[in-house]
C-alpha cells in the first residue's frame, strides 16, 4: 500500500511496474470480449509484450499510466492513464481498461476515472482533457457522460476491427478551473 499514487473509497491507483506484468493482465489484452472495442486483440500479446509496455511507460515523458487496485481485494484489475499530454497546448488523451470482468459495472472505472482526472486538472494543471471510443462502445460511452465528457463529433470509418470500419466518438473535458 506504501506505493499508492492516488486514492478512492473503492480503488486506489499506483505505478503499473513490473510486478504487474502478469500472465493474467496479458491475458486481457488476448481477450476477444474485453477488447471488442478497443484497438487490442488484433496481435496476439505476450507476457514480453507486457513488460516492453510497462517498461516503455515508466520513462514516457508524456504519459501517466497507473494500474487500478480492488481496495478490498488488493488485485490489479485495469489500468487508466492520461497519454499523449501535451503541456504548450495542455491537454491529454484519458484511456481507461478494465480487464478483470467481475469488476465490471460496479463504479469502479466512474471512481478511477474521477481520480486521475482531478490529479490531471490540479497537479497538471491540464485545460482539456479527450478521449475516443468506438461507436459500438455504449459503457465507455455511458461513463464519458457520467464524467461530464461532451460529445465533440464522430470521425467516420476511424478504426478497423472485426472485418469492418467503425466510426468513433470523440469527447472532451475542460477544467472547470480555468
Amino acid at each position: 500500500m506504501d506505493k499508492i499514487f492516488l486514492e478512492g473509497e473503492k480503488v486506489y491507483l499506483r505505478t503499473l511496474s513490473m510486478e504487474n506484468a502478469t500472465q493474467e493482465y496479458t491475458d486481457w489484452l488476448n481477450n476477444k470480449t474485453i477488447c471488442q472495442y478497443n484497438s487490442h486483440h488484433r496481435f496476439p500479446n505476450t507476457l514480453a509484450n507486457t513488460q516492453d509496455y510497462i517498461h516503455s511507460t515508466s520513462s514516457s515523458q508524456n504519459s501517466i499510466i497507473l494500474a487500478i487496485f480492488d481496495k478490498n481485494t488488493q488485485k490489479h484489475i485495469g489500468n487508466i492513464g492520461l497519454q499523449s499530454i501535451n503541456l504548450i497546448d495542455s491537454q491529454a488523451e484519458f484511456a481507461i481498461l478494465i480487464g478483470e470482468v467481475s469488476a465490471h459495472s460496479k463504479g469502479i472505472g466512474e471512481e478511477a476515472s474521477n481520480l486521475i482526472i482531478q490529479h490531471g486538472f490540479l497537479s497538471l494543471n491540464l485545460h482539456r482533457i479527450y478521449c475516443g471510443t468506438s461507436e459500438k462502445n455504449i459503457p465507455m460511452q455511458k461513463l464519458a457522460k457520467k464524467l461530464n465528457f461532451q460529445e465533440e463529433g464522430i470521425k467516420k470509418d476511424d478504426i478497423f476491427k472485426d472485418g469492418k470500419y467503425l466510426n468513433t466518438i470523440h469527447y472532451g473535458l475542460m477544467n472547470p478551473n480555468h
